[in-house]
């Protein structure tokens, strides 16, 4: 892939959260891909912050959608090469504290095959 096709896809992944299209967010993910990310690592101690799978993404972020319906990510910079963009966002939800996020989206044949969030 090129960079400037893994930057394209950070693009619509952000889109695709900002708007809470949970089929959109999906279809940029592999079947088999895996999430990482310390907010499940709190809310699912069971899974050690690890899901596995378009199924699994799917019950994590429909939750998320449903539980913070002002959730909204500004991306502040985005860093792309051949396989794997690494985004910087600021996540808001109403009644909560800004907070500064990082997130690494290993890309793969035009499809996220894993991304790891880490928070400031």
């Amino acid at each position: 892939m090129t960079t400037q096709k893994n930057l394209s896809i950070a693009h619509a992944w952000f889109e695709a959260f900002n708007t809470h299209n949970l089929e959109k967010l999906l279809s940029l993910y592999d079947n088999d891909a895996e999430h990482f990310s310390p907010k499940l690592k709190i809310r699912h101690p069971e899974t050690n912050g690890l899901v596995k799978g378009q199924d699994a993404l799917r019950t994590w972020w429909q939750d998320a959608f449903e539980r913070l319906p002002s959730l909204q990510y500004k991306v502040t910079s985005l860093t792309a090469n051949s396989d794997r963009v690494f985004m910087e966002y600021i996540r808001n939800v109403d009644n909560e504290e800004a907070m500064l996020v990082a997130e690494v989206l290993e890309i793969k044949e035009g499809l996220i095959v894993a991304s790891r969030v880490y928070h400031g």
